[in-house]
């Protein structure tokens, strides 16, 4: 970032802090009880997400290029896990409230990246259903493994380009007031709003964060389900619009599960406590990794036949090994 600041000025002095200190709940008790649940939802989501990443790995009839997105969701969720839960038991439950300035900056990026990955990966799992529905004839032309990968690829760099942009403008930021950070883990607003210099990016940066990550993701979701509705408002039977929209249910529980509560703790974030918006925003980050994976093994019937034919085969190799 050292090239990032030189790009602002030769002659600028920035006070950088030595730590931050992660406040978190506010005069809650017992809130270590609340941690170690966090702790058995983060190992329910390693191990659901790892067995997804694998039963496609494994299974040739999954190797598909929808599945390139269900795979890299499934990989953005373990990561996500496991860049927010280790850390934030390693400050709330071992007491290590105290976080290095560079670290925490690092804990902004990870957490941030892999967050806003989630909701972007939930548009290329929404235009996979929409070319399936909409245009089924073409369906093999349009989604193939260069634009699955293309699409995925592109939505990385996207996120991980605006993320760079936010930590780098809360590197120009200098700190001489409060270093206390009233969130869970290193969050960006909560951080910038430390600062005693002119911090007017970083506030055009939050801004624009979730217009960029939250609502037009969530715009073209709800756009493309009213498409996709008209046109199964024209199918013949309702056993086939049954049919046609069972194919939808796995990805729509992903939406309401990610966005729903994001977009009602961000309407509300003016009126609510701040313990209120810390637990809501703290369960949006680890209940949707723990529960994509149940929802695409139940919903999804190639997985779960898959699932089964490998315990199958498990249960066979073992009869035969006695």
């Amino acid at each position: 970032m050292d090239l990032f600041n030189a790009a602002l000025g030769e002659n600028i002095t920035f006070v950088r802090p030595p730590y931050f200190i992660i406040s978190g709940f506010i005069g809650l008790p017992d809130m270590k009880y609340y941690y170690v649940f966090l702790f058995f939802v983060f190992i329910i989501s390693v191990l659901g997400n790892t067995t997804v990443m694998a039963l496609i790995y494994l299974d040739h009839n999954l190797r598909t290029p929808k599945y390139v997105a269900v795979f890299n969701l499934a990989l953005v969720d373990l990561l996500g896990s496991c860049a927010l839960v280790p850390k934030l038991l390693d400050i709330f439950l071992l007491n290590h409230y105290y976080v290095p300035y560079n670290e925490c900056l690092t804990f902004f990026f990870f957490c941030y990246t892999c967050l806003s990955m989630q909701a972007l990966n939930l548009v290329a799992l929404c235009y996979d259903r929409l070319m399936a529905i909409m245009l089924p004839l073409h369906y093999h032309v349009n989604v193939t493994y260069k634009i699955m990968f293309s699409l995925i690829a592109s939505l990385w760099l996207i996120v991980i380009f605006s993320n760079l942009i936010a930590v780098g403008l809360l590197t120009r930021l200098s700190f001489c007031k409060s270093l206390v950070v009233n969130s869970y883990f290193c969050d960006h607003g909560q951080i910038y709003n430390l600062a005693c210099n002119d911090n007017f990016p970083n506030l055009v940066i939050a801004r624009l964060f979730p217009v960029l990550i939250l609502w037009l993701p969530f715009v073209f979701i709800v756009f493309s389900y009213i498409c996709i509705g008209c046109v199964l408002a024209k199918v013949a039977t309702a056993q086939e619009r049954a049919n046609t929209f069972k194919t939808c249910t796995a990805h729509l529980s992903l939406v309401v599960i990610y966005f729903i509560p994001i977009i009602i703790t961000f309407t509300m974030s003016a009126s609510i406590h701040p313990n209120a918006r810390i637990i809501n925003l703290s369960l949006t980050s680890v209940f949707p990794p723990m529960l994509n994976p149940i929802i695409y093994v139940l919903q999804t019937q190639e997985i779960k036949g898959s699932l089964k034919k490998i315990l199958k085969m498990r249960r066979q190799s073992r009869v035969i090994g006695k």
